[in-house]
């Protein structure tokens, strides 16, 4: 099984700018037309949250637009920049979001289990997984404890050296840990909101974050600095999931390189 993950776009409304700066759109719609030419086709596309900017009604039905080409099935998150409702609306027809309440949900008809959670906090930047949706989770992963998993959420559930970030952080990512390490087929859980490529070891698995669509934030682990956003190349992760291998994750960026060449130039 062969997953794309493009992660916080930030779509605004069509025409706008993000700070003024970042046609978002446009990296968007690059970043999907790469995802839809790939060999071999993904399974599945996920989107780990901050879908649009401001949680606008338009702005998801833009965001709607550009993610048309995608010819696989979408499989969203929010972030700290999605509005519930709205959200629900955008992807109403999928048929995999819950009528009301929290965004989770589980996909079940693939060779790797999808466990996706709503770490919303509305108005806010940071995220939390409250009793409710740790019980949820609890329940969903103990159904099936040998199907291999990955755990879909936007706020990661570690520190990671950016400051301002991890100001904005998961609260209590300790309760989230006590159940993760207790569900040994969790083969990864992936995550956006940092908008740079970051990993570590988290309860007995990997956790992870994926780059932006389009613009990512500076790496500067000096202690107290500003939040700074890069031209960096954006990028995509993909994840491919063989049986007897597990899970391994590949980071693509986003742009025109030269190439491919053969390793050895042609004979003269």
């Amino acid at each position: 099984m062969l997953i794309a993950q493009l992660s916080d776009p930030h779509i605004g409304l069509p025409g706008q700018l993000l700070y003024g700066r970042v046609d978002t759109a446009a990296f968007l719609a690059r970043a999907v037309q790469a995802v839809a030419a790939l060999d071999p086709r993904p399974d599945a596309v996920i989107l780990t949250g901050d879908l649009v900017d401001k949680g606008e009604p338009a702005e998801y039905a833009h965001l709607r637009e550009l993610l048309a080409p995608l010819p696989v099935p979408i499989f969203a998150i929010p972030g700290n920049h999605d509005a519930r409702e709205p959200f629900r609306d955008a992807f109403a027809a999928t048929g995999y979001l819950p009528p009301d309440g929290f965004l989770h949900y589980a996909v079940e008809d693939r060779p790797l289990r999808l466990v996706a959670l709503d770490t919303l906090i509305p108005g806010k930047g940071g995220g939390e997984l409250c009793p409710e949706r740790l019980d949820w989770l609890e329940r969903t992963l103990a159904a099936a404890p040998d199907r291999p998993t990955m755990i879909l959420m936007h706020h990661p559930p570690f520190s990671t050296g950016i400051d301002y970030m991890d100001r904005y952080a998961l609260a209590d990512p300790a309760a989230f840990a006590e159940i993760v390490a207790r569900h040994p087929q969790i083969e990864r859980i992936t995550c956006g909101h940092l908008h740079r490529v970051i990993e570590r070891r988290f309860a007995g698995t990997i956790a992870g974050t994926a780059p932006s669509t389009a613009h990512q934030f500076q790496l500067n682990l000096t202690p107290g600095a500003s939040l700074r956003l890069m031209f960096e190349p954006p990028g995509y992760q993909l994840h491919l999931w063989r049986e007897g291998d597990g899970l391994v994750t590949h980071t693509v960026p986003l742009g025109d390189w030269f190439g491919p060449y053969p390793l050895r130039p042609p004979s003269a």
